[in-house]
């Protein structure tokens, strides 16, 4: 069985207050294209569908056509709500869109949705769990008998126990839908980033599963193994990601163990980038000339001086300017003097998990920041 994993929609988002509501219609219905020429049975949405809670009516019209178009392909969609989300609002008409092969997750109550598929190889389940935090999961067992020694402190234990309830089968092919930071996993700048690595989950926690299929990090990777996979946003949401190449990730579920991944790369309408140079150098002809000037671009001016008026100027020729920045003595001085008062104001703690990332590539887990915790204050 073929699907196609995509995540972090993010429909009617704004970057630097340009609106992205056109860039993503188009993106979706390159991803309409896709699932049509890769012939694949479903389509997976991990979470953050939305940008808002509570969504302007022009993107809710803009996911209401891409479910359209791909149910009218007869393809099956699986998805959960995201830390954006409204779990509420995304699990409204559930029941009755089940009917079209729109299966999306209902408001967390203790039980995860299981959709099972089958194809030549027997069964699949596909479980749908919607974002969740530790006091969602507390709230659900408040009303249980002996739920007081489970209640979950940490976003670890809380999606740990929501995936013990579900009483999976590892004798089947299990695909897990989920929107969750797993600890290990790269960051970019337009993420929604918790103090101190609060929302870190394990990878190990999903072990049960063939295919876990994750949103909420905006960049395409595996964090352990191949299978644990976050798809990355379809479209560049900041100037961290204008290296990036989207895509679209594919997942074909053969016999139980058996699963081949490939990505099919995503363009957009208008593409993201970053140019550098003095303000002569940027407005030369021979400098833009072979470029596609309607692209999303940021500006780093190497001028000592500020130029008048320069953004003005400057979208003159690069309409779709977000951003203009300067990269001289002053700024780098004033960047300097900054880093000494971000140390300064950081505990010795957080000042060693900087260095331990920096090192590792990856956060402290909470056993070792526990650890670095107590040597610290038997030091003091």
């Amino acid at each position: 069985m073929k699907l196609l994993h995509i995540s972090d929609l993010h429909i009617g988002k704004r970057v630097h207050e340009f609106s992205m509501i056109e860039d993503q219609k188009y993106i979706l219905d390159k991803i309409v294209i896709i699932a049509k020429e890769e012939r694949a049975e479903g389509v997976i949405i991990a979470g953050d569908i939305y940008d808002k809670s509570v969504p302007s009516a022009e993107a809710v019209q803009v996911f209401d056509r891409f479910l359209t178009r791909l149910a009218g392909l007869g393809m099956k969609v699986f998805a959960v709500s995201g830390n954006h989300d409204s779990a509420e609002r995304i699990a409204f008409g559930s029941q009755l869109m089940k009917g079209q092969g729109v299966h999306l997750s209902p408001v967390y109550d203790g039980d995860v949705k299981k959709v099972v598929l089958w194809d030549a190889h027997g069964e699949i389940c596909v479980y749908l769990l919607p974002f969740i935090k530790p006091a969602l999961v507390r709230h659900v067992l408040e009303g249980e008998q002996e739920a007081e020694e489970m209640f979950p402190e940490s976003y670890q234990e809380a999606v740990k126990l929501a995936i013990e309830r579900m009483n999976v089968d590892t004798a089947k092919r299990n695909v897990l839908v989920a929107h969750q930071f797993v600890t290990g996993a790269g960051r970019c700048e337009s993420e929604e980033i918790v103090v101190g690595g609060l929302d870190n989950v394990d990878m190990e926690v999903f072990h049960e599963f063939d295919y876990v299929a994750l949103g909420h990090i905006h960049s395409p990777q595996y964090v352990g193994r191949e299978t644990v996979r976050y798809c990355g946003t379809p479209l560049k949401y900041s100037f961290s990601e204008a290296q990036q190449e989207k895509s679209v990730t594919v997942v074909e579920l053969g016999e139980k163990e058996n699963v081949l991944i490939h990505t099919i790369p995503l363009l957009p309408l208008h593409d993201m980038r970053i140019i550098r140079g003095t303000y002569l150098e940027v407005t030369a002809r021979s400098f833009y000339e072979d470029m596609d000037r309607e692209d999303y671009v940021q500006v780093i001016l190497t001028d000592e001086e500020d130029i008048p008026d320069g953004l003005r100027k400057l979208r003159i020729i690069y309409p779709n300017l977000m951003r203009l920045g300067y990269d001289n003595s002053r700024t780098r001085q004033s960047r300097n003097v900054e880093a000494v008062q971000e140390i300064e104001r950081k505990s010795e703690l957080e000042l060693f998990q900087d260095f331990f990332e920096l090192q590792n590539n990856r956060p402290m887990s909470a056993e070792q920041t526990d650890l670095v915790r107590r040597l610290i204050e038997t030091e003091q």
